[in-house]
């Protein structure tokens, strides 16, 4: 499943969840689900951002890419 898909997914969950129209084992079932994907989208940024954090220089180096705030 791609990121996008997660983050739907997750956002369908938490909507079906407020709503509170689901009886309590499928509300358990549903944050197990949300709580899954959490962690998988929090694995691909933290990938992505390792590969963000590489830039090639003109002499064909690596360097680390730093981001100011």
């Amino acid at each position: 499943m791609k990121f996008e898909e997660k983050i739907k997914e997750l956002e369908n969950i938490v909507n079906e969840l407020e709503n509170g129209e689901i009886d309590l084992e499928e509300s358990i079932n549903k944050y197990t689900k949300a709580m899954k994907l959490v962690k998988e989208c929090d694995e691909q940024l933290k990938n992505i951002e390792k590969q963000v954090s590489k830039i090639v220089l003109e002499n064909n180096e690596e360097e680390d890419f730093n981001v100011e705030e």
